[in-house]
This record gives C-alpha cells, structure tokens and sequence, in this order.
C-alpha cells in the first residue's frame, strides 16, 4: 500500500510523526522538528492510499464526520492515525509509536513512579500538551503493574495505541468507537466488570471526569490523561469543567480522590539527544490536598516547591535528575555502532608472538610430539621443560 512507503520513508528517518497533505511534500516531525521530505503528494494519491487503508464502514464514518481517529499496524509498525478532510481534499496524520512494550526503563522516566501505581484506588492524573509523550507513560504505569501484580485492568482508549499483553495481570482493552460507543458507557459498563485499575486515554468532558472521580472515590486506582502545561493547570482544568453551582464540591472530591498528577513535556536527552520524558510530580499531600479543596490552584506550584521530602519532583529538580543521569535507554536499531576493539598489548617480559608457520597438523596422540595452541606461552613451555630435566 502507499501508506507503508510513507510510514517507512518516516521511520528512515527516525520520525514521530508524519503528515500528509494535497499539494505538499511530506512532512515528518523529527525531535519536535517539521521537515519536508520528497516532491509534493496529490489529491488523488492521497485518496487512493485513504480507500486502501479503510473498511467500507470506516469509509462510511468518514463521510459523515470528515475526520476518523483509528490505530493499525502498518508496515510492521503500530501506528496512531488521523483521516481529516481540509479545503485540499483528504490528509492524513500519523503517529508512529514505539515497536517495543513500554515501560518506565524504555521510556527513560524516573524508577519512582513505580509508587504511584502501588495505591490500591485513587486518582493519578497525567497532564502535558498534544505530542508530549502521556500516553507512553499511561502504557509505561499499566504495564508496570502488569509485571508485579495480579490485578483487573480495563483501558478505555480513543484509539488504543498500545497492545498489551497480559502477564500478572489481566487486562481487557476498549477502543471507543469500536467496543464501545463512548467514554462514558465504556466507564459505566467497567463498575460492573470488577476491574481493579481503569484506564481512561484522555477525559474530554464532564461527564467522563465525574465518572472518573466516582470511580476512583470507590476503591479503583484510575490513571487517565489531561491536556494542559503544567500540573496546577491540570487540576483547575478539571474543576473549571463542571458549572460553576458544583465546582466547590468537585474539588473537595478531587482533593480526596488524587494520588498525583504529572506535568510532562518532551526534551532531547542523552545518547543522540533523543526525546526523553521531562516531568513535574505533584503528590496529594496534606498542603496539595488543602489548596485544592480551596480552590487555590495557583498556589499549587508553591506546594509542589516544597513537597520534595514528600516525594515531589518540580522541573527544576527532574531537569538536574536528567543531567546527571548515564543509563539512558536507547533501542536497538538506535543504538549507536561499537567502536572495533584493538587487541591488547602484549606483557612487556614477553616479546609479541611470531606469526605461525603453516605446517602439517600432528595427532595429538602421538606421545613424543608436543602441540602448542596460539594460547601457549613456548618460553614459559621450554623453561618448564628445563626445570623438570634439572
């Protein structure tokens, strides 16, 4: 198909997105970099890669909405992908995600948030602009309690992007839109599904997110997605959500049901200035839990400053973490070349070995012959031999 040259041409060229319009070459996005590649694309091309790529029903979709948000395994990569129509025709948007299960290692993310997800119920809320990284590091905290625990999770997604495989845990996967015809059924169907863990791709309207805090006020650790720049934004976006009437009451609620919230944004770190995941940690502690049940979110960067002994990360602190960090995880195929390996020098009390004459081999069964491998010292040999005849 056209669309598995376009995604390969991407991945050439190390890229997390790609995107394709009429009349344009593509585009890739490379360490938060747009570049053009190539001669311009037509509408027609274009077209015919979108009627390949969809269902009738999906084709059916698309004409009623004129866009389609959907994941596929392109190519041998999984991929995020957007059909949109604009005033040039079709386009497409496409993100191409990571080959490997992610985790906290792969994703480079500080080893603490592994307590985070050893909270039995709560909420953890995970923040950052479009393209910064939040669903890799949803995937990352899933995946971290799948490896430890037995435990029921249910991922509600739009799409999903990452297939997780079951090991401790068992883990049922949602796709709005597909099993599911919205955030909302999918979160009311889970209170019947005994789950453990939900996880909710991103929360888009108020329903959803009182659902959420319902869920995680009733003995379920919720991990789910908000945009925004930073972690006090977080919060008072999510309140600001709900009537005015009710929003003292939903940050009393709030103020209960959080265990953190993460502010993340994608940095160039380490081997090859690679992204990497640079974060700000706010845990609900008494003073975070106290400033929102008041409603005074813009105070929540002070708490952040000063909750480091309670676990708290601000950026400043995360930023030198990262500095003088040496283990960064690089994939394979990122990997760079080992540098070849001289041979070392030979002792300075025995001179370098000749090169080895092409003889004609001799049975080691032979008692009055003596072999030599190319590990043999002769020297130490024939003074051995020197010493016995003595």
């Amino acid at each position: 198909m056209l669309i598995d040259a376009w995604i390969q041409t991407a991945k050439t060229h190390n890229a997390s997105d790609l995107h394709v319009e009429p009349g344009m070459p593509l585009a890739v996005r490379v360490r938060g970099q747009l570049r053009m590649i190539g001669a311009p694309v037509t509408a027609a091309t274009i077209a015919e890669a979108v009627r390949e790529l969809l269902t009738d029903e999906d084709q059916a979709v698309l004409r009623e909405r004129h866009s389609l948000d959907f994941s596929r395994t392109v190519g041998g990569l999984r991929c995020r992908l957007h059909v949109l129509r604009s005033a040039r025709g079709l386009g497409l948007a496409v993100r191409l995600l990571t080959s490997f299960q992610a985790s906290l290692r792969k994703l480079n993310l500080h080893p603490d948030l592994a307590k985070l997800v050893q909270h039995r119920h709560g909420l953890i809320l995970i923040s950052g602009p479009t393209g910064s990284g939040k669903s890799s590091t949803l995937a990352a905290l899933i995946q971290e309690i799948n490896t430890t625990e037995a435990r029921h999770i249910i991922t509600v997604e739009s799409p999903i992007e990452y297939a997780l495989v079951s090991q401790k845990s068992l883990i049922r996967q949602r796709e709005v839109g597909r099993d599911t015809p919205s955030f909302e059924q999918a979160l009311v169907d889970a209170m019947r599904q005994n789950p453990d863990v939900l996880m909710v791709g991103e929360m888009r309207d108020p329903e959803t997110m009182r659902l959420v805090l319902n869920a995680a006020e009733t003995g379920h650790l919720v991990l789910a997605t908000v945009h925004s720049a930073t972690v006090g934004e977080a919060v008072a976006r999510m309140v600001s959500a709900f009537p005015a009437d009710i929003q003292t009451g939903m940050a009393a609620q709030l103020a209960d049901a959080l265990v953190a919230v993460i502010g993340q944004r994608l940095v160039a770190r380490g081997v090859g200035d690679r992204l990497v995941p640079e974060l700000e940690i706010l845990l609900a502690n008494t003073a975070a839990r106290s400033t929102i049940r008041q409603g005074q979110f813009g105070k929540l960067q002070s708490v952040l400053e000063s909750g480091g002994l309670d676990g708290c990360w601000t950026l400043a602190r995360y930023r030198d973490w990262l500095t003088r960090r040496t283990d960064f995880y690089v994939p394979n195929d990122a990997e760079p070349e080992p540098a070849a390996e001289l041979p070392p020098p030979p002792p300075r009390d025995r001179p370098p070995a000749p090169a080895r004459a092409t003889s004609v081999p001799v049975p080691r069964g032979d008692p009055n012959v003596l072999v030599l491998d190319d590990e043999d010292d002769p020297l130490a040999i024939i003074r051995a031999l020197e010493g016995r005849s003595r």
